[in-house]
């Protein structure tokens, strides 16, 4: 036991996925979870004891990151295969399908207010998506290495990426520029994201180091060499005072950043861990890695420096000057492995834990495809049904009678339909149909590319021009 603190305990793990978890987020409410897969799959879990596990397929490759919505109704995927899904969570298996990436898409991240959705690809651009009107708006180019993760800041206006070109840059959303950029010269970051409360910056890099960076100042805060291997993924506590990482040394790991130490050493999983993430109330967080387990930790650290993350509110702006009372070091600190940190192994310590592989139903991707036109905008009565549940995130489909009798506390678990059959020859057309439209969405993704380079190399003709005319005029 650390400061008072109660040690976090190992409650529950799931086993369902045949393959790797890459990705996992817990529901709004913290009632489900849903986890990504090598395996292509997306399996949503209930909390709820001995409910059933829903598996929805539709990618074609690796499923490498997911996200609820902030309203909870829907649920964005990115896969290898280049394209982005937005399912609605009911066993219909509704989706729309967006393609405008030319390569694996890395990372799907929503708006605070679900307005928007950005993704971050191996084609090196960042793209962002209209929600409400299921609609390409724009790219953002500057990485020139794969994208390996992009996020919005708490309050929408800025967006930080990283990049295996070893730059982790800060975008302007309402500009469309890029407005900072930290390098190093060690390793890239796999995963980075903002604080809490939007003033600074979290990095997990491939040279095994967790940064804490402030963006006001654009200043290396803080500095944790504590994991043996990359660090994959981190995940802030809600109030903003800790975090956990997961690595390829097979550790999950949480740091106090007030202190700035290392508090716990957590080891659960055989193999890489790939994937952790708080519940939106900070109680609980989960795990996913190599060995295809999803665990869940109930943190029981709501009195580690609990402060009222409301205090810090009005600090949301990129402009705003520091503040004493931030909750990080006032000065760059460096932290190296101590002895006093705790290390918990479930394996030796936890007896009654709740392991269970539920039983699953498997949902199919029935498409309500959102088609990209030449401009990359959504093709009229497309999507309409996702349009829906965005409009009205209470809204549910109609259940309708299936030969799979449902338990009174399954109701609320996922709505049931049984998927309309759609002729062979039609399937077939579409999919024909999908494919040209899919080269045509990735003609005009090469042109756009070229188009942002050839408006650069004018502005730079056209300012060297500039300078040239102005010095014959003062020679003359």
């Amino acid at each position: 036991m650390a400061s008072g603190l109660e040690d976090p305990i190992l409650e529950r793990s799931f086993k369902g996925h045949k393959a790797a978890i890459t990705s996992a987020d817990f529901s709004p409410n913290c009632k489900q979870i849903a986890t990504a897969s090598w395996d292509t799959f997306l399996m949503l879990w209930s909390l709820k004891p001995h409910a059933r596990a829903y598996r929805y397929v539709g990618h074609k490759d690796v499923v490498t990151s997911l996200q609820f919505s902030p309203q909870g109704n829907l649920l964005a995927s990115a896969s290898r295969d280049r394209t982005v899904r937005l399912w609605v969570l009911d066993r219909k298996g509704k989706s729309s399908e967006f393609k405008a990436h030319t390569a694996p898409v890395r990372s799907v991240d929503f708006s605070a207010d679900g307005q928007l959705l950005v993704t971050a690809s191996e084609d090196k651009s960042i793209k962002v998506w209209n929600m409400f009107r299921q609609r390409f708006l724009y790219s953002l180019y500057r990485h020139t290495h794969w994208v390996r993760c992009a996020k919005f800041s708490p309050d929408g206006r800025l967006i930080v990426s990283c990049s295996e070109d070893k730059t982790i840059k800060i975008w302007d959303t309402t500009n469309k520029q890029c407005i900072n950029n930290f390098s190093d010269s060690v390793g890239f970051a796999n995963f980075v994201d903002f604080n809490p409360n939007g003033t600074c910056i979290a990095s997990a890099g491939s040279d095994h180091a967790v940064k804490i960076w402030d963006i006001r100042m654009n200043k290396l805060l803080q500095h944790y060499q504590v994991h043996s291997c990359g660090v994959n993924c981190l995940s802030f506590h809600p109030l903003g005072n800790s975090l956990v990482t997961a690595s390829s040394d097979g550790t999950v790991k949480m740091l106090d950043l007030i202190e700035g130490r290392l508090i716990y050493t957590l080891q659960g999983h055989t193999g890489p861990v790939f994937t952790v993430s708080f519940s939106k109330d900070g109680e609980l967080f989960t795990s996913g890695g190599a060995d295809a387990q999803v665990l869940i930790w109930r943190t029981n650290c709501i009195h580690l420096h609990c402060k009222d993350p409301k205090r810090n509110l009005k600090r949301l702006h990129f402009e705003a000057p520091p503040h004493l009372l931030d909750i990080y070091p006032r000065s760059p600190h460096s932290h190296e492995d101590r002895k006093e940190t705790i290390e918990i192994n479930p394996k030796r310590e936890v007896m009654d834990l709740q392991s269970s592989s539920p039983p699953v139903v498997d949902v199919l991707s029935f498409d309500s495809t959102t088609m990209m036109d030449s401009t990359c905008r959504a093709v009229p009565g497309k999507g309409e049904d996702i349009c829906r549940y965005f409009l009205n995130p209470l809204l549910m489909p109609e259940c309708s009678s299936t030969t799979v009798k449902k338990r009174p506390e399954d109701v609320s678990d996922v709505p049931s339909e049984s998927l309309r059959s759609v002729p062979l020859a039609v399937a077939d057309a579409l999919e024909h149909i999908m494919e040209q439209l899919n080269i045509l969405t990735q003609t005009v993704s090469i042109l756009e590319q070229r188009l942002s380079l050839t408006e650069d190399k004018l502005r730079d003709c056209l300012e060297n021009q500039q300078k040239l005319f102005s010095a014959v005029q003062q020679k003359s």
